[in-house]
């Protein structure tokens, strides 16, 4: 009973004599020390916030200005051309404010309002150098001269040492395509997938939009442009995500693996303890702004607007919509375990929790045998159900009592944890290893994730990881960002005891971790047993394969002088058709960072030259010289398509907010319809590596990342993340349909390691002619 003495603040007794007033210290002390770091936190948060907002600039250069102008002054020269006196005419005289102080004041003033007016300018000067995008164009490893005169400006005018948001004010807007650019590049988009027939009808309907409809629409988007920060991503997350009303597990939200070979201990509650502190770690280096921003090149600054919600957030189911929740520093976690929720406090004596006593609080979890109370342990089922159903029942059975300081607890806290009760990972001596790893994290037992935090936390109890996302707050790189920090401070930083425990002393005095505490009737129950049903439906239909290719990687693919993600593309191209006998419309995933809250654009993978380079492939006749010509052509139009995406000339985006917007002026488009109707059957995606460089992979090899993947889009298609990881291995993501009889998972692999091999072949016979 030590502990709930401990967490009475203060007791109190009525005698005769009046009240008798008993504090207690040690509670005390932990108030006073949650105070003094609350309040250093928010001084903290207040200087970067200035180095923030005045960057370029520096707060020490506007001491500078002031020490400039009050020295031209005393030497007698004006360079504000009369602005300082017509500025000290306007102060007041009085015996507070003699003619002297007016005079220094008004010097101060005006130095500060040119200080300002000086990083106003730099801002734009910025701005204007990163909307110049031609260097992207260039052939790799040459640089024109006016591309290394603009690198040379760029790190000029971005200051020394950026905090995470410090270029966000410079970031230019996404611009806005033109339509005739967008519907030329639909419509050669098309071309290789229409017969002719069916390509003239496709023309007519598109020339019939860009004459009629487009116009009108296309105003009112760039009219969007000029007022929001991007005209793309507030409808995006709305429509795309947030007003979904089916199942977001496995639909939208994505998962990342652990590191591939290693398990830096395999007792769960260390290994989850070393996690959570990592995070910690890295959330108060987040709310502080002090990461470095990302930066192409290591010098072009990325919008990092997407980090702002990785922690705190939940998306909050609506009847029409959800909505995405962010709150600021919440000091708490929920772990589920066996169908039990807990709730675990990450700070003591006003500092964050140390592993050792996080690997105390989770074993504790462990070790407790309580069974689950009525209708507690498929409870998360419903946020992996359909949405309407979870909103009404959150409204109805959650919105009182102990079930609303439950879900409050959950809702609020800074991140979901599961301490898992099976073991998985990849195992090279067990078949499918990879794939029930990646099913596991992808939809569990469909109740015991809670899908709509940002991200759960997974530990299984051999002490393998890994995360489950959801999709709305933030894209995969972002989610990549975090849990590259994550891993690599959690085995080259932190460390673990040669028990395998975390390093530090064991603190006895914790707080219990709290159960949280549910009265769910049994109306509620059978929702929860409904949303199960539907969820058990879609988990037990994902097909999936993890495919490690390590026959050759990055390094021999760049010596054969080809992109490495359109060598990958067009494998995947040849891999499909063999494995359908048709091409696809084919979704490849780029990202617009380079623009204020940028977030993706789509890249259309299948062209008109890939079609003839598979065609090539598979006609016998071909020569080999040939099957190459056609491989470079292809893998240029790729790269050029992935340039044009990155720089907000892509398609389907600006289709996309043209939609919308012919929805909210009640125009019918038939094009538009159709075009936001066809299917993505074969959808893709590059998962980035080392983003943070914390791990060089030449001296630990075995210490890389397995990368992460999604479900199937098209209920008759395939869903594919690959990670290209150092220079020798692909680790490839692949989910489809058990119900779809045209598609196989692990089918699919095989076609892909070999497209490959075959693709690698041309450049082999091509380097023995040359021989």
């Amino acid at each position: 009973m030590a502990e709930a003495h401990q967490a009475v603040g203060f007791q109190f007794t009525v005698t005769p004599d009046g009240i008798d007033l008993h504090l207690s210290r040690e509670v005390l002390k932990h108030i006073y020390l949650s105070g003094v770091t609350s309040w250093i936190k928010r001084a903290i948060r207040f200087k970067n916030g200035i180095l923030t907002g005045v960057y370029p600039a520096s707060p020490s250069s506007w001491l500078i200005a002031v020490i400039a102008i009050m020295s031209t002054m005393y030497a007698r020269i004006d360079p504000s051309l009369g602005m300082i006196d017509t500025i000290k005419r306007t102060l007041p005289v009085s015996d507070y404010m003699t003619v002297q102080t007016q005079t220094v004041l008004s010097a101060i003033l005006f130095a500060t309002g040119l200080w300002l007016s000086l990083i106003l300018m730099l801002r734009y000067i910025l701005k204007a150098l990163l909307s110049y995008h031609a260097w992207i164009f260039e052939s790799h490893g040459k640089m024109s001269f006016c591309t290394k005169l603009w690198l040379s400006l760029v790190k000029m005018f971005s200051g020394r040492r950026p905090l995470l948001y410090s270029f966000q004010a410079s970031l230019p807007r996404l611009p806005v395509p033109s339509v005739d650019d967008t519907i030329t590049r639909y419509l050669e988009s098309v071309r290789p997938l229409l017969d002719d027939e069916q390509y003239n009808q496709m023309e007519v309907v598109a020339n019939d939009f860009k004459r009629d409809e487009a116009p009108k629409l296309q105003k009112y988007l760039i009219l969007k442009s000029w007022w929001a920060t991007n005209y793309v991503s507030d409808w995006w997350e709305e429509y795309i995500y947030l007003r979904g009303r089916s199942p977001i597990m496995v639909n939208s939200n994505f998962y990342a693996m652990d590191l591939l070979y290693v398990i830096p201990t395999h007792r769960q509650a260390a290994r989850a303890g070393n996690v959570v502190h990592a995070m910690l770690q890295y959330r108060r280096k987040l709310e502080r702004g002090e990461h470095a921003p990302l930066r192409a090149l290591g010098v072009l600054p990325m919008c990092s607007y997407q980090m702002e919600r990785m922690f705190n957030t939940t998306r909050i189911p609506g009847i029409e919509t959800d909505f995405v929740q962010h709150l600021s520093d919440r000091k708490h976690l929920v772990v589920y375990h066996k169908g039990r929720f807990f709730k675990v406090w990450l700070y003591y004596g006003g500092r964050h929790l140390w592993p050792s006593e996080l690997e105390t609080q989770f074993q504790r979890i462990l070790d407790d045998t309580t069974e689950p109370q009525p209708g507690e342990l498929k409870l998360a089922a419903l946020t992996a159900g359909n949405r309407v159903p979870w909103a009404r029942a959150r409204l109805k059975y959650f919105s009182q009592g102990v079930n609303k300081a439950s879900l409050e607890a959950i809702e609020t806290s800074a991140f979901f944890l599961t301490l898992d009760d099976e073991a998985h990972g990849y195992d090279p001596d067990k078949l499918r290893s990879l794939d029930l790893y990646a099913k596991s994290l992808l939809h569990g037992k469909c109740y015991d994730r809670w899908f709509d935090k940002s991200f759960t936390l997974i530990a299984y109890k051999n002490g393998k990881l890994g995360v489950n996302a959801e999709h709305s707050w933030a894209d995969a790189p972002i989610v990549g960002h975090m849990w590259e920090y994550v891993l690599a401070t959690d085995c080259f930083h932190l460390g673990y005891t040669e028990e395998g425990h975390c390093k530090g002393d064991i603190n006895k005095g914790l707080p219990p971790t709290a159960k949280l505490q549910w009265d769910v009737p049994l109306e509620c129950q059978e929702v929860i047993e409904d949303s199960y049903m539907v969820a058990k439906e879609i988990a037990d239909d994902v097909d999936f394969h993890g495919c490690l290719f390590d026959e050759f990687g990055k390094g021999l693919i760049k010596k054969s002088r080809t992109s490495p993600d359109a060598f990958i593309q067009l494998a995947l191209q040849l891999a499909h058709f063999r494995d359908k006998g048709e091409f696809c419309l084919t979704y490849e995933a780029s990202m617009t960072r380079m623009f204020r809250e940028g977030r993706t654009e789509t890249v259309r993978s299948c062209t008109i030259e890939s079609t003839a380079f598979v065609r090539a492939m598979e006609d016998k006749n071909t020569k080999s010289a040939q099957r190459l010509d056609l491989f470079r052509k292809a893998a240029d139009k790729h790269q050029n398509m992935y340039r044009l995406a990155m720089t907000g000339s892509g398609i389907d985006r600006h289709l996309f907010c043209l939609y919308i917007m012919s929805k909210y002026l009640n125009i019918d488009s038939p094009f538009l319809k159709q075009v936001l109707s066809e299917p993505w059957r074969l959808s893709t995606s590059q998962t980035p590596q080392q983003q943070l460089n914390m791990v060089d992979i030449n001296k630990f090899p075995r210490y890389v990342g397995a990368g992460g993947g999604f479900g199937p889009v098209a209920d008759d298609g395939y869903g594919v993340s690959y990670i290209i990881v150092g220079e020798n291995l692909i680790t490839f993501h692949i989910s489809s349909k058990f119900s779809s009889p045209e598609t196989d998972s692990y089918r699919f692999g095989q076609n892909i390691r070999q497209a490959m091999l075959d693709i690698r072949a041309l450049f082999d016979q091509n380097d023995k002619k040359e021989m």
